[in-house]
């Protein structure tokens, strides 16, 4: 760093266009790469700023031979962030974007969701539930029909919450409960059978195998973020990495 700003900006020639705000968010960011080395890096906000600085250089011939190939990916990059800008200014205006969601919204629902009720079949097996018991830590009676609430809770959350965005909110709609609070039919019974039933089955059987190899509630939940694309995304920090330290 030159009189605290990054290298980027450090050349003498670019001093009279750096302006204060930018010059004061400058501060390097501290976050661990992707090879887990500690490294330095900027807020990635900062860089139509750094652009501008280079494009009013070049603007009053102020730039180098040697800085003229950086003006130029700056003026490539200013345009293609005014693209996006405009773009998604208007699709908030028009109701595109809304009018897009909706419309994968009715596929996904077409493909997943019966427009017959199908006949009932055991789908989940005695030892999900049994396996449900052992992460509370519960005992469990073979045979028994009898759960507790927070069961179906569990099956809500990492089964039927695992299929696409709106499926479950539709299976509720379709199978309200009836004046004793109860659904009369399974949510599953209105799932197309190539699609959302073919789904179903490979997250029980997913989710079943992560509770086989957890011992406890804490334990699966951590396994399941992990194996879950839906529950769990890695983050990293909003930085445009200029160096390693070891």
């Amino acid at each position: 760093m030159v009189d605290g700003l990054p290298p980027f900006l450090a050349p003498a020639n670019l001093k009279p266009f750096i302006s204060e705000e930018l010059r004061q968010s400058t501060t390097p960011v501290v976050f661990r790469n992707l090879n887990g080395n500690r490294a330095f890096g900027y807020d990635a906000m900062l860089l139509p700023m750094v652009c501008e600085v280079y494009l009013e250089a070049r603007d009053n011939e102020a730039l180098t031979k040697s800085q003229h190939h950086i003006a130029s990916a700056c003026e490539l990059l200013m345009r293609g962030l005014a693209r996006v800008g405009i773009i998604a200014l208007v699709d908030e205006a028009t109701g595109y974007e809304r009018d897009k969601t909706s419309d994968e919204l009715a596929k996904i629902l077409e493909a997943y969701i019966s427009a017959e009720l199908l006949p009932w079949t055991r789908k989940f097996p005695p030892e999900f539930f049994e396996l449900v018991y052992k992460l509370y830590g519960w005992k469990y009676k073979r045979g028994s029909a009898k759960r507790p609430q927070c069961v179906g809770h569990f099956i809500n959350k990492y089964i039927y919450k695992q299929l696409p965005d709106g499926v479950l909110p539709k299976l509720r709609e379709l199978n309200p409960p009836n004046e004793k609070g109860r659904r009369p039919h399974k949510l599953f019974q209105h799932l197309t059978v190539d699609t959302g039933n073919v789904h179903l089955d490979k997250q029980i059987i997913s989710t079943m195998t992560i509770m086989r190899i957890s011992d406890s509630k804490s334990e699966f939940d951590d396994l399941f973020a992990k194996a879950s694309k839906k529950e769990y995304q890695r983050r990293l920090p909003l930085v445009v990495e200029v160096g390693d330290e070891k």
